[in-house]
């Protein structure tokens, strides 16, 4: 704990601790709440002014940005899951960069470096200069072309569980969501590349993939990563939104089926099938939504007793004239107390997220 909140701990605990009940496992506990233990709640904050300077504006930025979204609840969650499709997209964008750099110089002894691919159609007046149409292959041969899908694939790889985790928070059965996401892969890959077989007539017919014109090669390269993972960006946004459902919509759309089978009198097997699968959506809702109040909490947290550390500083400014100090401590007091609350809250939701991940 720093020299200025110890030096205004008596002023925080001049109205004594604060009482409250933090849930833990199913059962509340009355505890007395100190300066030390509200403290306690948050990491602190680094030693090295650089890392402490973003640390303040992360911690800020939380509760600017759980502030909003308890105000626009639609707004933030389509902002949130954009902001990180393309933050995520974007970076394995870069990895596909960087191993198609440098990849294909394994394959170059194992494949000639001569133009390849299929299906190899004929451009008119752009085939004198050895420029054809294809979707799978390279102008400087198949190890490019093998190359180019690992760099695709890995990034793939790495790009699932990141959406599936962070940015989407799903529930579902991953090895289904898997399977139809390799599947999507798969079809966007076969249109991309056919988009890019375009692009690299013009690339060839201009000599970019000459001897001596390693620099635009390494130029078409970053076009063709670019390009390709921009596309899939924009296609693989609609094709989440089948592999990761919204779980509330789901639960809320299934039950209004169900309520709807039971309101025709439909037979006992369409009604169980229906109820089953409400209580599947159900019990994902309440997963996810379990899970982000407790991570809401966790920051509402911190910002209540960053606030608390920011009035007990103000404080101990010498500049104060004695009205201005005299109001502190009521405003202290007042910090103090909903940061408990903040407390008591996280508790609460810890338990509740642990009690529906149990489930």
């Amino acid at each position: 704990m720093s020299e200025e909140v110890k030096n205004t701990a008596e002023a925080a605990e001049a109205a004594e601790a604060v009482k409250a009940e933090p849930v833990g496992a199913g059962e509340a506990t009355a505890k007395e709440y100190t300066v030390e233990d509200i403290q306690k709640e948050i990491k602190p904050l680094s030693g090295n002014a650089f890392v402490r300077f973003w640390q303040k504006i992360w911690r800020w930025w939380l509760g600017v940005w759980y502030g909003f979204a308890d105000k626009h609840p639609k707004g933030s969650s389509l902002i949130y899951k954009i902001f990180f499709l393309v933050v995520f997209s974007e970076g394995v964008t870069i990895w596909q960069f960087i191993v198609m750099t440098f990849l294909p110089y394994a394959f170059t002894g194992a494949f000639p470096q001569v133009s390849v691919g299929w299906p190899n159609v004929p451009m008119g007046s752009f085939t004198n200069n050895g420029a054809t149409y294809v979707i799978f292959g390279d102008a400087n041969g198949w190890g490019y072309f093998l190359a180019f899908e690992i760099a695709v694939f890995t990034a793939q790889c790495i790009n699932f569980p990141l959406q599936r985790n962070i940015t989407y928070r799903s529930h579902g059965n991953p090895y289904m969501q898997a399977m139809w996401y390799f599947i999507g892969w798969v079809l966007v890959s076969v249109f991309t590349n056919a988009v890019w077989g375009v692009c690299n007539v013009f690339f060839t017919h201009w000599g970019w993939y000459l001897k001596g014109a390693e620099g635009l090669a390494t130029i078409a390269g970053l076009i063709k990563t670019v390009l390709t993972g921009g596309v899939s960006i924009v296609i693989f946004f609609f094709i989440f939104l089948v592999i990761f459902p919204d779980n509330n919509k789901m639960a809320k759309s299934s039950k209004a089926a169900y309520d709807k089978l039971v309101a025709n009198n439909a037979p006992t097997d369409k009604l169980v099938k229906a109820e089953n699968k409400m209580k599947l959506w159900e019990d994902k809702a309440a997963k996810s939504n379990a899970e982000s109040e407790y991570f809401k909490a966790k920051s509402q947290v911190n910002a209540a007793v960053m606030k608390y550390n920011a009035l007990v500083k103000a404080s101990n400014n010498e500049k104060l004239t004695a009205e201005q100090k005299a109001e502190y401590p009521a405003k202290i007091d007042a910090a103090f107390e909903t940061a408990v609350n903040a407390i008591n809250a996280k508790y609460e939701k810890e338990a509740a997220f642990n009690a529906v991940s149990a489930a």
